[in-house]
């Protein structure tokens, strides 16, 4: 069924539209006696269309539904949960933007001093496992209405899963929840069937066959559908993954097993392939439908198309740090087929592009000139990967059959369309827009596949730098950029040059800004040494970098709990103290003065003391090294 909404139901104005109900005196006000869907989210009431949750309670009014937001309600009583009263037809659930457990804790296991997507930044308005609380909230307040779980924590956490926080595997987190249907990746096409569904009177309970959807079902269910044909893919099978049982336990069994587990996942995820999957825990089993159909252009339009404010809840007397990042930013797609193994996009959002139309995207430039705060400049124009727009497959005979986690790793496919041409003709479009001054391109660009077209090189350095561009080598290590699927830096530097001679055709002094990455699976201590030296001999002296975080259901969290390369089934170092985890981090920091202590412990552990002293080639000069127990060596001393 397509998702194009009734044209009366397309409301043009972005900027006057009302904010959707967050009270039952805003209900009462627009003269309604109950809602139909009430969506909770961890994260504040922005009306924009990159808060995922917000983009679904807008998609469900164009379709005529009545829908109210509960933003981050207060969790430790159910009262807040009844704040808008009983929905017709169903709580939906999603903890926001972010796993709520990486959005409070660091890769150290530290909290967050901030939450970009809380008034203020401030910290603590939204629980631990966001999800799990905001359901069991939610039966309580109305025992016997629908809960549907959404969103990117209860997506990634849809199968038994490690949980970089607790150090263990949990279940699927559709069993914790005891919620009645799980929609996982972009939720448009399984929220708009199941709720078409529940209008027309049929039970949740009978609502099993919707693609992007789980269910929970009896073990005894499990063993029925595991016996019997599916008709939903070609080969009539549905595949079994290793139980919870044989997933937890930290044995080398268990790890095993759960290496298994992610592998058959993980080749099951091109929607035009894969099987129906079935998971046991704990005498109970989750099935798993197929993913949902990606969105075609003109329904992705639609989305796109529909009434947003672009602004916070007017409730909120404080700004909101992720919507001052994105308030003038522009979505041109959604998906991304890199497959790098320690992001969580792909597994979300999907491998394949989906595209919005040129002219989709310059009404939305035109409501923006429309806010009184717009000055002309737009801070992105992009998505997931910059240049990916446009892009895919040759030849659906080829797209329904493959199932490669990655179009450009190893190398690019050779049926992959790359051409950059339409992308290009959209940014000259959009620069060219009636006022617009700038257009930035923030999101991250695929250098191996902007080698391909110098034309878009050109475009981006003469156009769409402000001075500096975000790129991410991640490491310098052949072996760890084999485990993130990543190209090898020589492709990095390849397009380094590209970039440098372009700039200086356009007369720019403009400068890359590479991204690097500790502690992931395959890094040992000796790599980011030679990474250090790497970054020396070139001058770079990065100020961020990224520590390595396993986020759930991602194949470089699985090299990291099990040892395992899932996908070869080898063996894989990595780095799960987080000690070595702050050595690693503290040698991309190589020049920083405060991370010498940790430098020199950390190349002293190398054995690699020829790089301490005053040498031009040496990475830190002699001194102290830093204390591993700073703490509890202090509470010694104090004794003394």
């Amino acid at each position: 069924m397509p998702l194009v909404p009734a044209p009366h139901l397309v409301r043009k104005r972005h900027y006057d539209h009302p904010f959707l109900p967050t009270t039952m005196a805003e209900v009462e006000a627009r003269g309604w006696r109950e809602l139909d869907v009430v969506l909770i989210t961890g994260d504040a009431y922005v009306d924009h269309p990159a808060f995922g949750p917000i983009l679904i309670a807008r998609f469900l009014e164009g379709r005529g539904l009545r829908v109210g937001v509960l933003a981050q309600p207060d969790w430790h009583s159910v009262e807040d949960f009844r704040r808008l009263g009983r929905p017709r037809l169903f709580f939906g659930i999603s903890a926001g933007n972010l796993d709520s457990m990486l959005n409070r804790l660091t890769a150290q296991k530290k909290k967050r001093s901030e939450d970009q997507y809380s008034p203020g930044g401030a910290t603590g308005r939204r629980p631990d496992r966001a999800t799990l609380v905001y359901a069991h909230r939610a039966r309580e307040a109305f025992g016997d209405v629908p809960i549907l779980l959404g969103g990117i924590e209860a997506s990634l956490r849809r199968i038994a899963h490690y949980d970089y926080w607790s150090d263990s595997v949990r279940r699927p987190i559709l069993l914790d929840a005891k919620a009645d249907l799980l929609v996982f990746g972009m939720g448009e096409r399984p929220i708009w069937e199941v709720t078409r569904r529940l209008q027309q009177g049929e039970p949740i309970e009978r609502i099993r066959d919707v693609r992007g959807t789980a269910w929970p079902m009896t073990e005894a269910e499990a063993v029925a559908a595991c016996s019997y044909p599916s008709e939903h893919v070609t080969d009539g099978r549905v595949l079994e993954l290793p139980s919870y049982e044989e997933v937890a336990p930290p044995t080398p069994e268990g790890k095993t097993a759960y290496a298994r587990a992610a592998r058959l996942f993980h080749y099951e995820t091109n929607p035009f392939n894969a099987r129906p999957l079935v998971q046991r825990a704990a005498g109970r089993a989750v099935y798993f439908n197929p993913p949902a159909l990606p969105l075609e252009t003109d329904e992705m339009d639609a989305l796109y198309d529909l009434p947003f404010n672009r602004a916070p809840h007017p409730s909120y007397p404080e700004p909101i740090p992720a919507f001052e990042t994105v308030k003038h930013s522009l979505v041109a797609m959604r998906g991304c087929f890199g497959g790098c193994t320690f992001c969580s996009i792909t597994e979300h959002e999907g491998r394949v592009i989906q595209n919005r139309s040129a002219e989709s995207i310059l009404r939305e430039v035109r409501a923006l000139r429309r806010m009184d705060d717009f000055r002309g400049v737009i801070s992105d124009l992009g998505g997931p990967t910059a240049n990916m727009y446009a892009m895919r497959c040759e030849d659906e005979k080829f797209e329904s059959k493959c199932r490669r986690l990655s179009c450009v790793h190893p190398g690019v496919c050779e049926h992959l369309k790359t051409d950059h041409g339409p992308l290009i003709d959209l940014m000259k479009r959009v620069r060219q827009e009636p006022g617009v001054r700038k257009v930035h391109i923030a999101s991250g660009v695929r250098y191996d596949l902007a080698q391909l077209s110098p034309e878009y090189v050109r475009e981006l350095t003469q156009h769409h730098v402000g001075g500096q561009l975000s790129v991410a080598p991640e490491h310098t290590s052949p072996g760890t950029l084999k485990k993130t699927k990543k190209p090898t830096i020589d492709s990095y530097e390849r397009f380094a040059d590209q970039f440098r001679c372009a700039s200086e055709a356009a007369g720019k002094d403009q400068y890359l800004v590479p991204y690097f990455i500790s502690g992931h699976p395959g890094s040992t201590l000796e790599d980011m040494v030679h990474m250090a030296q790497y970054l020396k001999r070139n001058h770079l002296r990065p100020r961020q970098v990224q520590d390595f975080i396993p986020t759930p259901m991602s194949l470089a969290a699985t090299m990291y709990y099990t040892g395992i390369d899932p996908l070869s089934n080898t063996p894989c170092y990595t780095a799960c103290g987080l000690r070595e985890k702050k050595l690693q981090k503290a040698l991309l920091l190589y020049w920083d003065e405060a991370q010498a202590p940790l430098v020199r412990e950390a190349l002293i552990a190398a054995d690699r003391r020829d790089l301490i002293g005053r040498g031009s080639n040496c990475l830190v000069g002699p001194g102290p090294i830093a204390d591993p127990h700073p703490r509890r060596n202090q509470a010694k001393r104090a004794r003394r």
